[in-house]
């Protein structure tokens, strides 16, 4: 019976056991505090506090107070459902409740202390991470400078009841279509109130497709690695930003060479040892010197735009794509397991991290970045087009379902972002109609929800706030829906987001289901992240395992690789050997590389 339902609460204590005094000596000396005027889980962590060498079962909740001397009983509504009869010992809530127990009490105040800390519910003062994110938006005052602009610049309106008063005639008007179509949508049905799409067929490769495939094989000439990076140099100079990262360093005396043999080091992921086996005049202690007192992080970023702008001048990568989308996937790299960044991927079934890429629809990567296994991969998303310094700048990003959630729509589209996942299992959504008086012919089983548009009304310039902050830089996108992407009773920002994102994301479903074309332009876009994803790791030929403890040094190894992988496109599209990815934009990455090391 201990594990009917799935309650695993009964298991906790024993291994909380072993962690209590652990997790007493953080909230004594981190303090964590509320963000809001709720000030009840702040209360109970000081109770518990003054209680911690209680080993009684239960402990009495009443609390004395000097003026009036008088008992309280302290408030307990942080408690969620799950924990209420366990914790208390009684099924119903409304039930007039003087004492707790005790462990039970205890574990389930740390885990709350954990999800309302990851909410922005809670916050620890001069923490990077977990730090009040409030202090990081810009001020009402810069607000009200700067809003007028940014509403111009986003085709938004000023006032609130105005784009609230859009967005319904939009979501109206887009349900409405929808319906009048779907007599007519032979690759749609609704069972049991659940959309099912029917797989559109395969389109039939072009007459001669063969033998042009056939031909590039033949002409495509071998080139290795280094070759590819030494030629590249030489045309756009891509290592001109690498150098001494403190004035006290030394200069080299002829750094090309080691910055072409340290990032073919890296972004192969060799090692510097067998680095300097393979290639001549280089060594071990050279190479390591190179990377740890040379090149960083941003003079990475840096070489990638300068690649990515070079390569922006091809006429010929004009004709896979405009620029203007571009697709975000991640791939596991394996870590040692005792590291901070590493957790175990139950998908991939190992330890590691996640090489998050943003591509263009013209086949090179804008953005990377190297994020833990167990985060949701929407909360990164937003980052690579936002810090993206190059000139493809897309405004349509293509995700699978780890790339959306009802608060990134919101967010993406005040942004001004246009965010067309591939959502799998979409028909568990649920579909939200602008009021309850709208009739539908066909559709009416999809929806489940009505809009509450005084919300968004209500917080309106508060989400134009944290939109406009993110916008100037003050803020990280990824930081913003760390804390919106949680859960949060307390947070009306967190709410007003997410019923923006459910209007969104409802015109987005409509759309997908009515237009066929756009369901094989999402497909081939977030195929293109996954040829993407198998192509860095054939660079990265020394192996798929990241053999750093360090975490700068895990982004910086993700980053070479991101580099190289765009030196090697780079060279291929230019000059006569265009022809390569001339077939690939039919076809994808072909398996038949022609490189050698």
């Amino acid at each position: 019976m201990g594990y009917a339902g799935n309650n695993y609460l009964p298991f906790l204590p024993k291994f909380y056991k072993n962690q209590r005094r652990n997790l007493f000596w953080f909230l004594e000396n981190l303090h964590p505090k509320s963000t809001s005027s709720d000030s009840a889980l702040e209360e109970s962590i000081t109770f518990l506090i003054n209680h911690k060498d209680s080993r009684a079962k239960f402990l009495s909740i009443k609390t004395s107070e000097k003026e009036t001397d008088c008992d309280l009983i302290l408030d307990l509504s942080w408690i969620p459902n799950k924990w209420w009869k366990v914790v208390t010992s009684n099924p119903s809530r409304d039930a007039d409740i003087e004492e707790v127990n005790r462990r039970y009490f205890e574990i389930c105040l740390f885990s709350q202390v954990w999800l309302e800390l990851k909410s922005g519910d809670l916050f620890i003062d001069g923490s990077e991470k977990f730090g009040d994110w409030r202090n990081q938006l810009i001020s009402w005052e810069e607000y009200n400078e700067s809003c007028e602009a940014y509403f111009q610049q986003i085709g938004c309106p000023a006032k609130p009841s105005q784009f609230v008063s859009n967005l319904k005639t939009w979501l109206t008007e887009t349900i409405l279509r929808a319906d009048a179509t779907f007599p007519q949508n032979e690759s749609v049905s609704i069972k049991d109130g659940e959309p099912v799409i029917r797989r559109y067929q395969k389109r039939e490769k072009p007459d001669g497709f063969a033998t042009v495939e056939q031909l590039i094989e033949e002409r495509l000439p071998e080139c290795d690695i280094l070759e590819i990076l030494s030629d590249t140099e030489h045309w756009i100079n891509w290592t001109k930003d690498f150098g001494p990262i403190s004035g006290f360093d030394s200069r080299l005396s002829s750094p090309q060479p080691r910055y072409i043999g340290t990032t073919f080091c890296y972004g192969c992921n060799l090692g510097p040892t067998q680095t300097a086996r393979s290639v001549k005049d280089l060594s071990r202690k050279g190479v390591a010197y190179v990377n740890r007192r040379h090149i960083d992080e941003e003079k990475l970023l840096n070489a990638n735009v300068k690649v990515i702008n070079e390569y922006n001048k091809f006429a010929l990568s004009k004709l896979w794509g405009s620029g203007k989308s571009a697709s975000a996937d991640g791939t596991k790299w394996d870590v040692y397991e005792q590291n901070l960044l590493s957790e175990y991927h139950i998908r991939y079934g190992g330890w590691g991290g996640i090489g998050y890429y943003h591509v263009s629809d013209i086949y090179i990567a804008l953005f990377s970045n190297f994020i833990s296994c167990g985060v949701w991969e929407a909360v990164y998303i937003l980052d690579g087009l936002l810090e993206n310094k190059s000139e493809i700048r897309p405004d349509t990003l293509h995700a699978d379902t780890q790339g959306q959630s009802e608060t990134v729509f919101g967010l993406a589209h005040l942004l001004s972002i246009q965010l067309m996942p591939r959502i799998r299992n979409f028909k568990d959504l649920k579909f939200y109609l602008p009021a309850e008086n709208l009739g539908t012919s066909h559709l009416n089983d999809l929806f489940d929800g009505i809009i509450d548009w005084d919300l968004i009304q209500t917080h309106f310039h508060d989400m134009l706030r944290v939109v406009i902050s993110i916008s100037q830089g003050k803020i990280r996108s990824s930081t913003i829906l760390r804390k919106l992407g949680t859960y949060s009773r307390k947070n009306k920002l967190y709410f007003a987001f997410r019923e923006l994102g459910r209007v969104i994301r409802t015109v987005f479903l409509l759309n997908y289901i009515a237009d066929i074309e756009l369901r094989r332009t999402i497909g081939n876009a977030t195929n293109l992240s996954e040829w993407w994803n198998r192509f860095v790791q054939w660079v990265a030929f020394g192996g798929e395992e990241i053999r750093e403890n360090n975490r700068t040094q895990q982004r910086k190894i993700i980053r070479y690789n991101h580099l190289v992988a765009n030196l090697v496109i780079f060279c291929t599209s230019s000059g006569s050997v265009g022809l390569f990815f001339s077939g690939i934009s039919t076809i994808g990455f072909s398996s038949s590389y022609q490189f050698h090391f």
